[in-house]
C-alpha cells in the first residue's frame, strides 16, 4: 500500500465584483474569457468553472501529490484569473460573504430549480451569498462506488484507510471553521458567528437559519463511521432523506436522476464522499491565499500522518482534543463535536478554552509530520492564544458589530479584501509558496 501516492485537489469560490466593489452578474463572460487565456497559455480551461448563481465563480486545481504543487497550481490559475479579471475592469473577492446585501440570479438549470424547490427558494438564495473551499483527500483508487458507495473489490486495507481519512475530515471540522473564518459581516450586519456556517449549514439545535437546518441529513455534518457497512448505510440513509424532502416539497423523483443526481450527488455535507474517488472536505471559508496554502497543509500533513502510521481514528466520549496513543487517534466524540465544539466555534471560536485546547492539539498533531510549511504551522500554534482570524482582524478596522455596516464602507471592505487578494498571488508565487509562506507576515 504506497500512501504517499494519494492526491490533494481544492476548488475555490469567488464572488465577482466590478472596480468599484459592487457584486457583478457578468460570470459567463469572464469565464469564457478565462478559458480562452488558459488554452492560449496550456492550461486546462475546466479549471474556471460557473457557479450557480451570475455573481460568483468557481477556481479549481489538478490534484497534486504535495501541498507545495497544489499550492503552486492554485496561485497558478488564481493569477491567470484575477489577470483576465483586470482586463474587463472586473475583480475576485475571496471572502466567504458579500458584506452587503445582494440579491444573486441563479442560473436557469433544472438540478438548481430541484435543489431550490425542495430547501425552499429563500433558503437555497443563502448559498447564492456565500462561498466556501473545497479540499479532496483522496483515497485508495476504485474504493469509492458511486452506485454502491464502497466498491465491493475494495480489499481490507484500502477499506480501513478511507473509513479512517472520512472520520479524520469529520473530526476536522470545527477546527477548519475556526482557522477560516472570513467575513464577520452578511447583508451588512455582524453577529458575532461563523456566517458562511450559519446560513449554509444551518441548525435546528441551535436555531441556525440556513440553507440546510431542516435537512440535517443532507447538509449538516454526518457522524463518524464505525465500520465500512455504517458508512455505506448512512450514504443510502441521506439519499432517502433527499427524496422524502423533494415528496414533501411536491418535486417528482425522476427530474433528480434526469438532472444527474444520483446516491452521492445527494450530499451537501460539510464532509461527503466523492465520486471523483476523494473525500471532500466542504466546512471552509472561502478566504486569502495565506489561509488557504495553511489549510491545505495541515490537511495533507494529519492525512499523510494518519496512512504512514496507520492510526485508526476512533471518537472517545472522555475526549476532548486529538490525543495519539500507539496507533489510535483519540478524537472527541459525535454529540460533542457537532454539539458543544460546533456552536462554541461557530460562536466565540478559539477565544473558547475548550476550542483554543483542539485547535491546538489539531496543529500540534499536523506539525508533527514535519516538512514544508511546519514553521507556519508552528508558529499559528504558537501564536494561538492571540490568534485572530481573518474575522477578527475585519472587526477592529470596521463598524462596531452592533451597528449597520453602511454601503461606502461595504464597498471600502470589498475594494481592500481584493487589494489584499491580488498583493498576496503576487507574493507567494513561485517555485516555492510553501517557504515563502513560512517567510512571511501575512
Amino acid at each position: 500500500m504506497d500512501v504517499l501516492k494519494r492526491r490533494i485537489g481544492l476548488e475555490q469560490e469567488f464572488f465577482l465584483v466590478n472596480e468599484t466593489g459592487e457584486i457583478s452578474n457578468r460570470a459567463d463572460e469572464f469565464l469564457q474569457a478565462c478559458h480562452l487565456v488558459a488554452e492560449a497559455q496550456g492550461v486546462n480551461p475546466q479549471y474556471f468553472v460557473p457557479e450557480f448563481v451570475k455573481n460568483m465563480v468557481e477556481i479549481n486545481t489538478a490534484p497534486a501529490y504535495s501541498a507545495t504543487d497544489l499550492a503552486k497550481e492554485y496561485l497558478r490559475n488564481l493569477k491567470l484569473a484575477i489577470a483576465v479579471a483586470q482586463e474587463m475592469s472586473l475583480r475576485l473577492y475571496p471572502l466567504s460573504s458579500y458584506p452587503l446585501h445582494i440579491m444573486p440570479v441563479m442560473r436557469d438549470q433544472l438540478n438548481y430549480h430541484i435543489q431550490a424547490r425542495t430547501v425552499g427558494y429563500d433558503k437555497f438564495l443563502h448559498a447564492g451569498k456565500c462561498t466556501g473551499t473545497h479540499i479532496h483527500l483522496e483515497v485508495p483508487p476504485g474504493a469509492i462506488d458511486p452506485r454502491v458507495v464502497v466498491s465491493y473489490n475494495s480489499n481490507a486495507a484500502e477499506r480501513e484507510e478511507l473509513l479512517n481519512i472520512y472520520n479524520l475530515a469529520t473530526a476536522l471540522d470545527s477546527a477548519l471553521i475556526c482557522l477560516t473564518r472570513s467575513c464577520p459581516f452578511y447583508e451588512g450586519r455582524a453577529i458575532g458567528l461563523a456566517m458562511h456556517t450559519i446560513r449554509y449549514r444551518g441548525s435546528e439545535t441551535f436555531d441556525w437559519e440556513g440553507v440546510y437546518t431542516h435537512l440535517q441529513p443532507v447538509g449538516g455534518l454526518m457522524p463518524y463511521a464505525d465500520s465500512v457497512e455504517s458508512l455505506v448505510e448512512q450514504q443510502f440513509a441521506r439519499y432517502y432523506a433527499w427524496f422524502q424532502a423533494m415528496d414533501k416539497a411536491g418535486v417528482e423523483r425522476h427530474l433528480f436522476k434526469e438532472a444527474g443526481g444520483s446516491l452521492l450527488k445527494s450530499a451537501w455535507n460539510p464532509i461527503r464522499l466523492n465520486k471523483l474517488g476523494t473525500v471532500e472536505i466542504r466546512c471552509v471559508d472561502s478566504n486569502f491565499p495565506s489561509v488557504i496554502i495553511s489549510v491545505i497543509t495541515l490537511l495533507e500533513k494529519a492525512a499523510r500522518r494518519v496512512r504512514t502510521e496507520q492510526l485508526k481514528v476512533i471518537p472517545n466520549k472522555e475526549v476532548y482534543t486529538f490525543q495519539l496513543s500507539g496507533n489510535s487517534l483519540w478524537v472527541p466524540d459525535f454529540e460533542y463535536l457537532n454539539g458543544q465544539l460546533l456552536y462554541a466555534a461557530a460562536t466565540e471560536g478559539v477565544k473558547h478554552p475548550k476550542v483554543k485546547a483542539y485547535v491546538d492539539s489539531v496543529l500540534e498533531f499536523a506539525i508533527t509530520e514535519g516538512g514544508e510549511g511546519a514553521k507556519y504551522l508552528t508558529k499559528l500554534r504558537a501564536e494561538l492564544q492571540q490568534y485572530q482570524s481573518i474575522e477578527a482582524e475585519i472587526l477592529q478596522k470596521f463598524t462596531p458589530a452592533t451597528a449597520e455596516l453602511s454601503r461606502d464602507q461595504g464597498l471600502r471592505l470589498v475594494r481592500e479584501c481584493c487589494d489584499k487578494l491580488e498583493a498576496q498571488v503576487s507574493s507567494l508565487d513561485g517555485e516555492h509558496p510553501l517557504t515563502a509562506l513560512d517567510n512571511s507576515q501575512l
